[in-house]
């Protein structure tokens, strides 16, 4: 789809569902098919339950694509097989770089302590770009009070030059509807929660900390660069 095709398409979109609940979009996106082939993007990380249970509740076998950037905490990959059963999610995937990159570019796995950037670009952005080869939208738990980037986040978005469209069912919750729609529907929570860990990415750039306070902590990083907005990618440099 053209450019300005997909960005009018996506304005007409936002102004349908502005007043909309999460599961009517994803209700649209899955069971209506009104967004073409749809795939979720899951971090299986602190807040990633909604959705999936969401999910589990309109088609099960959405889908979901799990990046195992194998710098992964035990307790995230565990939770990961773990809710995926009780939710009885059939499509998760699991997406890993290539390895002939990775031996290339990061032999002894320690990319992230030189450049974590290049580190993000090799184990998060290619292989997810890849893996969304064949679809025509993606859904995204990106919410706005995250902050940073996000503070603006739209529902539905276009990504320049893949004729994607981003959807964002969570961008308007709260950090307080997160936590009770996961109590409501008594969803398992991720272990990490306990230990003081309010975001969960990869085990080496993430410490304990309140909300995503704890990703690559130090730095003026705020995203790994899987992400558009305003129709352009975000950059993995050091404002990403």
């Amino acid at each position: 789809m053209l450019q300005s095709n997909l960005l009018e398409t996506t304005r007409l979109h936002n102004a349908r569902f502005a007043a909309s609940q999460a599961h009517d979009l994803l209700k649209a996106a899955l069971h209506d098919k009104q967004f073409g082939e749809v795939a979720l993007v899951s971090s299986f990380g602190t807040e990633a339950a909604v959705l999936l249970h969401m999910i589990s509740q309109i088609a099960p076998a959405t889908p979901v694509l799990f990046l195992d950037t194998e710098l992964m905490f035990a307790e995230t990959l565990a939770y990961q097989r773990s809710l995926s059963a009780a939710l009885g999610l059939t499509g998760v995937r699991l997406i890993r770089a290539n390895a002939g990159e990775l031996t290339k570019q990061d032999p002894d796995n320690t990319l992230h302590q030189r450049d974590t950037d290049a580190c993000c670009a090799l184990r998060k952005t290619a292989p997810l770009q890849a893996a969304l080869e064949g679809f025509n939208s993606w859904i995204s738990g990106r919410k706005r009070f995250q902050g940073g980037k996000r503070e603006h986040l739209q529902l539905i978005e276009a990504e320049q030059g893949t004729g994607r469209i981003k959807l964002n069912p969570l961008a308007n919750w709260s950090s307080d509807d997160t936590r009770a729609y996961i109590a409501k529907h008594d969803l398992p929570k991720h272990p990490l929660l306990a230990q003081g860990y309010g975001s969960v990415g990869c085990a080496p750039c993430t410490v304990p900390a309140e909300g995503r306070e704890g990703r690559w902590k130090g730095q003026e990083k705020s995203e790994c660069g899987i992400h558009f907005e305003n129709g352009k990618m975000v950059k993995t440099g050091a404002t990403a």
